[in-house]
């Protein structure tokens, strides 16, 4: 008894906050069980998307190339966060800034230069590309 009258007035605040969230989460979710539909039906379990029904499996075997580029994407991204973020500060950050922001910019050019050399760009293997690029059409007589 004696530490619940020891807790500061921000203390209680939060405590009230996270009592009051858990309640209202947990009230939701028995209303919804309560009140929500039950009813079953053939047309129910089908899966249905804008309006058209789905033909065939949705489980599709990508490539790892795209998942590759698509991490790509997010690292490049993070960093142009990162970039706009120094914009925003730049004359808070003086030239200390500028010339941290210069080698972060130039660390992601040799970054990137570096990912198209070894071909991680690349959807397709330069094979394909060559053997295309080499064929003789066949002549006509």
């Amino acid at each position: 008894m004696k530490l619940l009258n020891s807790l500061s007035p921000e203390t209680w605040s939060l405590l009230t906050y996270v009592i009051g969230v858990v309640t209202m989460c947990a009230l939701m979710l028995a209303l919804s069980a309560l009140l929500g539909g039950r009813s079953r039906g053939r047309a129910k379990e089908i899966p249905f998307e804008s309006g058209i029904v789905g033909a065939g499996s949705a489980r599709l075997r990508l490539s790892a190339k795209f998942y590759l580029v698509a991490m790509f994407f997010v690292i490049f991204d993070v960093e142009a966060l990162f970039l706009y973020a120094w914009a925003i500060s730049v004359r808070e950050a003086g030239w200390a800034g500028f010339i941290e922001a210069t080698i972060f910019i130039v660390i992601l050019g040799g970054s990137l230069a570096y990912l198209w050399r070894i071909g991680a760009l690349e959807w397709a293997n330069r094979r394909a590309y060559s053997t295309k690029a080499t064929a003789v059409p066949p002549e006509n007589p």
